[in-house]
């Protein structure tokens, strides 16, 4: 039965993620459906739909299906390793060091590449300086370090703020659109991709350590799983994917919290499950909403962020709704 249930699910979240891609390689402003992407995939199509497939949509689809995937996975492994339901990827403070270093960048009229590298290196930082804080002259605990994110995720929205109220008129668009997710630049999806596949078979591998884990590091000890080590570990993988994520797309909440959430209403809390599904679904919800998010305005476009919320949020509280009803 667990088997079946397995198949089946995993069957319909590649059929989902498929067909999301599809769409989104077949929609747009440009006059090309998912009969003319097929036809190019295919090595059938005129040179002009070609290069507007290859070199525009599905690069930014896999971006899409790549940071989606990230950051549902990075949100199951901080769900574990703080042992909270409500923890996601950027609990801990990464995407505000991030915006903070971005924006430091976009208001001084530097090159992309310098707000990506200050991006990574101000998510990577405050993740540090938050585990450096937590940790202290003794071992750190899941509540001491979550109250630290939280701390300093709110010192680093204050900061946020700060910059955009004193940012020139003609950079505001561009830091509101990286602070609710922008994939419009989002055209090299080499690194996400192999990262997403590395962690996720990775993270599916250790899942009976992270079965154990779960259930509380007294039984995980007892069992004789290295606890620091494995943590350690769990921090780092997560922290790096979040990093990541920011860097390429900006800020997109929601993915990492609800997504693991619902991957465990329909297979339960084996991670043998949960974290490849959470990466098929993570990856097909940012699909979906960044195709509504260039295609619903077109030529104009909305911050993917909003459309990953509007989605999930409904879709989270009717399932919910309905797993009361049949307890």
């Amino acid at each position: 039965m667990f088997a079946t249930r397995s198949i089946l699910l995993f069957t319909g979240l590649v059929a989902i993620a498929v067909g999301a891609l599809l769409i989104a390689l077949g929609s747009g402003s440009a006059n090309i459906g998912v009969a003319d992407s097929l036809a190019v995939l295919w090595g059938q199509a005129p040179e002009q739909v070609r290069m507007l497939v290859l070199d525009l949509r599905l690069p930014r689809a896999l971006s899409a299906f790549a940071v989606g995937g990230l950051l549902a996975v990075a949100g199951v492994l901080m769900q574990v390793l703080l042992r909270n339901p409500l923890a996601e990827p950027y609990i801990l403070g990464t995407s505000g060091g991030a915006a903070v270093a971005a924006l430091v960048c976009m208001l001084f009229g530097l090159s992309s590449f310098a707000v990506d590298a200050a991006a990574f290196g101000g998510a990577m930082g405050a993740t540090l300086l938050v585990f450096a804080i937590a940790h202290g002259t003794g071992a750190w605990t899941p509540a001491r370090l979550l109250l630290t994110g939280v701390v300093l995720a709110a010192g680093f929205s204050a900061a946020t703020t700060l910059l955009l109220a004193l940012s020139p008129d003609q950079h505001l668009r561009g830091m509101l659109f990286w602070l609710m997710g922008d994939l419009s630049f989002a055209y090299a999806p080499a690194r996400e991709l192999w990262l997403l596949l590395g962690l996720t078979v990775a993270a599916t591998l250790a899942a009976r350590h992270l079965n154990v884990l779960a259930r509380g590091e007294l039984q995980a000890a007892i069992v004789g799983l290295p606890v620091t080590a494995f943590r350690y570990l769990i921090f780092a993988a997560a922290s790096l994917a979040t990093a990541l994520a920011v860097t390429s797309v900006g800020v997109i909440g929601f993915i990492g919290l609800v997504i693991p959430h619902l991957m465990r209403m329909f297979a339960g809390s084996d991670h043998r499950i949960v974290v490849p599904a959470s990466a098929l679904a993570g990856g097909a919800l940012l699909v979906v909403a960044d195709t509504l998010a260039r295609t619903l305005l077109a030529p104009r476009q909305l911050p993917v962020g909003a459309l990953t919320a509007a989605i999930g949020v409904p879709l989270f509280l009717v399932l919910m709704s309905r797993s009361r009803q049949y307890r």
